[in-house]
């Protein structure tokens, strides 16, 4: 098709100040982006905005338990996803459980405007 550009599920960008390390999430507009690879400021990456990827979780010893399915947000300031709503960004929903002490969730990310 001769107006196909990508599939989506990845998408290239620009680095912005700072740069991008592979793996360790950032906002771009209103995407949740998990870069695929690391780049200094000012040069194209490929970064996912689709999938389930094992990203930092907000712990605590007993309300950060989440359960498959349930509404994941993302805390800018804290960097990591978490169940709480007030001040985050809806960002997708957890692909496994994860106990509440614990600091990695599997997370699908789900992309809103």
């Amino acid at each position: 098709m001769k107006n196909f550009v990508q599939n989506g599920h990845n998408v290239d960008f620009i680095a912005p100040a700072g740069g991008v390390v592979s793996g360790v999430v950032l906002v771009i507009g209103p995407l949740i982006v998990v870069p695929a690879t690391t780049a200094a400021e000012g040069m194209p990456f490929s970064g996912w905005i689709e999938g389930v990827y094992n990203l930092p979780a907000a712990v605590h010893a007993s309300t950060q338990a989440w359960t498959t399915g349930q509404l994941l947000y993302w805390d800018a300031a804290a960097k990591v996803f978490t169940i709480t709503e007030a001040g985050n960004k809806k960002a997708g929903v957890a692909a496994a459980p994860k106990a509440s002490a614990v600091a990695v969730g599997a997370i699908k990310l789900i992309q809103t405007l």
